[in-house]
């Protein structure tokens, strides 16, 4: 049995250890975890500047060296599932015997080597395909007799029926898909030709962070990672269930990324899978938490919102609304307060910037779904 059905306790136990080391290798020795500040893309590609081109995060020579949009490094190990992706493609029923129709960018992105490193770990062949050039795929895929397809989510429906057009028949009956929604209706049309497809959230900073195992039943939280959900803005731990950010820590001691905010929303979801796999659980990727918004010219940003609230005492959650009025922005903060809350709208002005008014509410309406910065103005 792998690591993903062990217990709670020995997961705690293990997760434990590996973290102190974590800690040790990032320069935190024997803090806690919650004492690491929040790290954002923002910070990191910063710290490239100065210490290129990892920031000064991977000490030992590595294999490969990507490129995302930022632009930003990452680094690349060819070790067996340095990305984690293993787990995700057992899940998908990949292993030894299957071929692998590729379809993620090899080229700068970290995407392809992502995917194919953990189908090696997995003792699947793989097909190098990338992006483009769909009739010749679908050739080389009826001719290779590939099994499985890894890419995005509405490619291999384009694969599919480009092999329909030529009269050829594909083999794949095992999709494992990222980097965009798998609507339910994709999924289902997947299902009536026979092939079954699961979803992973991954980044190219982070690796993969958490894989179903089945439809539509949450994401399991990879053994590799610690995740967090958190308030936007801040390192403030969201109850179980609530909306928030997803901030993750990996264990992988050659590139040790702490506390590193995604920009996505998430939620946790209640016990375990049906599977058998005992980690944690989130609902999948929720949107975006990072709510910027351009009020009469100035930006206000949820770290401003999570400022106010921490300098108030009387205030245990806001929400700014962003309204137009007569053809101008107007900007409302709504407030969970208790006891004095007197002198909120000087407060409103020196922290976000901006006059505003300021509604106090009763505590606990405000919704739970993660959003701080509402943005209420239409734009079409």
């Amino acid at each position: 049995m792998g690591l993903e059905f062990r217990s709670a306790d020995e997961r705690a136990t293990s997760l434990a250890g590996d973290l102190a080391a974590q800690l040790t290798r990032a320069g935190f020795d024997g803090a806690s975890l919650r004492d690491v500040p929040i790290l954002r893309k923002s910070d990191l590609g910063a710290r490239q500047k100065a210490d290129p081109p990892f920031g000064g995060l991977v000490k030992g020579p590595v294999d490969l060296v990507f490129q995302s949009p930022g632009p930003l490094y990452e680094p690349g190990m060819v070790s067996a599932d340095w990305w984690r992706f293993a787990r995700f493609l057992r899940a998908c029923g990949i292993g030894a015997g299957d071929i692998v129709q590729n379809c993620f960018g090899y080229h700068l992105t970290p995407a392809g080597s992502m995917f194919e490193n953990g189908a090696r770990a997995v003792g699947a062949a793989v097909l190098p395909a990338g992006t483009g050039q769909t009739e010749l795929q679908v050739r080389a895929a009826a001719h290779l007799g590939c099994t499985a397809y890894a890419g995005t989510p509405d490619y291999l429906m384009v694969l599919l029926e480009k092999a329909d057009e030529l009269g050829l028949s594909l083999g794949i009956t095992k999709a494992a898909v990222s980097g965009g929604a798998l609507f339910a209706s994709l999924r289902e049309a997947y299902a009536a030709r026979g092939v079954r497809c699961l979803q992973c959230y991954a980044t190219a900073d982070l690796g993969n962070i958490a894989y179903e195992s089945a439809p539509d039943s949450g994401l399991i939280v990879d053994e590799g990672v610690i995740v967090e959900i958190v308030t936007p803005g801040t390192g403030d731990a969201v109850p179980e269930g609530e909306v928030g950010e997803v901030v993750v820590t990996t264990l992988n001691p050659d590139y040790p990324l702490l506390r590193f905010a995604t920009g996505d929303l998430s939620a946790v979801l209640p016990g375990q899978s049906d599977c058998g796999r005992t980690n944690m659980r989130i609902k999948g990727w929720m949107g975006r938490a990072d709510q910027t918004a351009k009020i009469k010219g100035m930006f206000v940003r949820p770290e401003q919102v999570a400022d106010f609230v921490a300098r108030n005492g009387a205030v245990e959650r806001a929400r700014v609304v962003v309204t137009r009025e007569g053809e101008q922005d107007a900007m409302r903060v709504l407030v969970e307060a208790t006891g004095d809350a007197g002198g909120l709208e000087a407060s409103v002005a020196e922290v976000l910037k901006l006059r505003g008014t300021v509604e106090v509410v009763a505590p606990g309406s405000l919704p739970r779904d993660g959003v701080v910065i509402e943005d209420q103005r239409a734009y079409d």
